[in-house]
């Protein structure tokens, strides 16, 4: 199933999406939490600069 995903993203309009993942502190327990997101390649450097 996971091939089927891969070789979809791989062809057409799949290719301008990016998986990103952000490391984020929390406010209330000053742990660090893990904020992902499949975003259009465009808008990256907006997902990195966003708190």
């Amino acid at each position: 199933m996971a091939k089927k995903v891969v070789a979809t993203l791989k062809t057409g309009s799949g290719k301008n999406f990016t998986k990103c993942i952000k490391m984020v502190k929390s406010e209330k327990t000053g742990a660090y939490m893990f904020k992902e997101g499949v975003i259009l390649t465009d808008q990256i450097k907006d997902f990195f600069e966003k708190k």
